[in-house]
């Protein structure tokens, strides 16, 4: 038999040695995790978590044309096909139940190619989607449009349903349109999505080598914005160009949000917020909910949960911790972070920003919904003072020359 060098014990005692120490480590780091994850998990039981974008009802629109007898929402999708082998599937109520998610705004959407065409139509159809799903799962979801109805949802175990329109596009140029879809359940409009409307300008002109089409809001687009405010309809300024931003905010009387954008000073997506905008964000009192996809997050095509985390932390050396929410857009990208993979996975990000001893257990309560429930209270808050001075609906159309031009399905009679 060989007997071992002096150097070569040396060596086995020193591999052996720095396995045990690894093996403390990885363990003492586990225990950590856990014990944060406990509280995650206390404070997510007494503050509901608020997601404030999820593109699933498209997706359905997109795999089964909205026959929802087809959809298995209550089963694990990661099993069913074609949810099973798409990118873009991210969601259902179990893994909704794992993350903890107490309240969802379901995007309402309708493409931009639709714009002049049937977008209305196409908006109707996803909001009877959004009613039709939370109907089928009555036990497990309701239809909510108030504050008052998120936190009710949330101490009796259903996942609230908000609706959301995404893209300015949806109301055709109508103030009528946009007050039907408020009486539907409608509680935010995005002002634009990718593409321009007759009367605001999208972040898409913010781009180099782009011309802005309006630089911002149009006076019809202000009207919109003060005809939200006195219907009690939340502002989301996600996709909108910065002048946009800025005139969206000098109109308003209510708090604005971003559903879903990130902080522009880290990633320099035009479709994140500008620090001079998130200052202003503070002023109105309003909110940014963080966006998870790559894209927005690192600028490529790969990100990290430490990657969110350090925008929400921008978000909040640079507004406030009053002024930053959640807003993944889960089932409407095809890239996730590492480490978010789903809307299982929320927990996770709040137990790593409790890492960090800034981070308290009524920070995180903040970040999950208090923020936004304090947002939605004060948009039906000016609602409630606007029809106390006898405010009534506005009446006027658009002015024919913003659309003159444009392939505009409309008819040509008399108009109000």
């Amino acid at each position: 038999m060989r007997r071992r060098k002096p150097v070569e014990g040396f060596v086995l005692c020193g591999i052996f040695f720095w396995t045990i120490i690894a093996h403390l480590i990885s363990t003492c780091l586990a225990i950590q995790l856990e014990e944060r994850m406990e509280i995650v998990r206390k404070v997510l039981k007494e503050v509901p978590l608020i997601d404030g974008h999820n593109d699933l009802p498209w997706n359905i629109r997109k795999f089964l044309k909205n026959q929802l007898r087809e959809f298995r929402f209550g089963e694990d999708l990661r099993d069913i096909t074609p949810w099973s082998t798409s990118a873009w599937s991210h969601t259902d109520l179990r893994r909704l139940k794992e993350g903890m998610v107490s309240a969802q705004f379901w995007s309402a959407y309708a493409p931009c190619s639709s714009q002049h065409l049937d977008a209305v139509q196409l908006t109707l159809e996803q909001i009877d989607l959004i009613r039709r799903l939370v109907n089928l799962y009555p036990q497990h979801m309701a239809l909510v449009t108030t504050a008052d109805g998120i936190e009710e949802s949330h101490r009796s175990g259903k996942l609230a349903s908000l609706i959301g329109i995404e893209g300015g596009h949806s109301i055709g140029t109508s103030l009528g349109v946009l007050r039907t879809f408020y009486q539907l359940g409608a509680r935010y409009l995005t002002l634009t999505h990718t593409c321009n409307t007759p009367w605001a300008d999208c972040c898409k002109v913010d781009e180099p080598g782009r011309v802005p089409h309006i630089g911002g809001l149009s006076h019809f687009g202000t009207l919109v914005v003060t005809e939200m405010n006195r219907l009690g309809m939340i502002v989301d300024l996600s996709h909108v160009s910065v002048p946009t931003m800025l005139d969206a905010l000098a109109t308003s009387k209510a708090p604005v949000i971003f559903s879903h954008s990130s902080a522009h000073a880290i990633c320099n997506s035009s479709r994140n917020v500008p620090d001079h905008v998130l200052k202003r964000i503070a002023v109105n009192g309003g909110l940014v909910m963080v966006a998870f996809y790559p894209h927005f997050v690192s600028c490529g095509e790969k990100a990290t949960l430490k990657d969110v985390v350090a925008h929400i932390n921008h978000i909040r050396d640079v507004a406030g911790v009053d002024h930053v929410g959640i807003g993944a857009g889960y089932d409407g990208v095809n890239l996730v972070p590492q480490g978010l993979e789903d809307v299982s996975r929320y927990p996770y990000l709040f137990a790593e920003l409790l890492e960090s001893e800034r981070w308290t257990e009524e920070d995180i309560a903040k970040l999950a919904g208090r923020n936004l429930i304090r947002v939605f209270r004060q948009v039906e808050q000016v609602r409630d003072q606007l029809e106390a001075q006898g405010m009534l609906p506005i009446d006027q159309s658009i002015p024919p020359e913003d659309i003159l031009g444009r392939s505009y399905c409309r008819y040509s009679g008399p108009r109000t």
